[in-house]
């Protein structure tokens, strides 16, 4: 059974001066990422695709290379865009992220809506998997998205119910023929 996994960054250096698609991890996210290269559980994969923002490039880069394979970058992969408002203080992101959640057909605040994003995560997903390569397939990107390609998986009403944990770093993991998801957000740290 080949398997697809969907991987969020862990843990960025914040900073409100850089546009937040240039974030890259922190030191407890670079730790993280070099403690899940040395469990090994990724050893099936033979492709892993990530969105071109800095913090998954910084996550997908040391995992492609410990295992050997190209690293493909998609850049229709990216976060939803966010661009309308910039960086948020952490409160008022939360509420806002909230809205795009709970109304997926609006902007919010000039935000790509929920089902635009879905669409396009979606969309990036089936290209990769429709070439038929072979092995498992490690996504490497960003929590909002993640959780809209999990609600899709799981032919779920969009919903920040769905939401990974905070922190980042987490993965679900779906048979890769049928898409059925085996397991939702979990954190990287809790392989199999």
């Amino acid at each position: 059974m080949t398997l697809v996994r969907y991987l969020t960054h862990p843990q960025v250096r914040i900073d409100p001066a850089v546009p937040v698609p240039s974030w890259g991890l922190n030191e407890v996210g670079r730790a993280r990422v070099r403690a899940l290269v040395a469990a090994g559980w990724l050893a099936g994969t033979t492709q892993v695709v990530a969105s071109a923002e800095q913090k998954a490039l910084d996550t997908a880069e040391p995992i492609a290379a410990a295992l050997g394979v190209r690293m493909e970058v998609r850049h229709a992969m990216h976060e939803n865009d966010r661009s309308a408002t910039g960086f948020l203080p952490p409160e008022e992101f939360e509420r806002v992220a909230n809205d795009f959640f709970a109304r997926p057909q609006q902007s919010v605040r000039g935000w790509e809506r929920a089902a635009d994003a879905q669409a396009r995560i979606v969309g990036e997903a089936e290209a990769v998997l429709a070439r038929g390569d072979d092995g498992d397939v490690l996504f490497v990107g960003h929590g909002g998205v993640g959780t809209l390609l999990l609600c899709h998986y799981m032919q779920a009403t969009i919903d920040r119910a769905h939401d990974q944990p905070g922190g980042g770093g987490n993965y679900f993991t779906m048979r890769r023929a049928d898409r059925k998801v085996l397991h939702t957000w979990r954190p990287m740290e809790d392989a199999p």
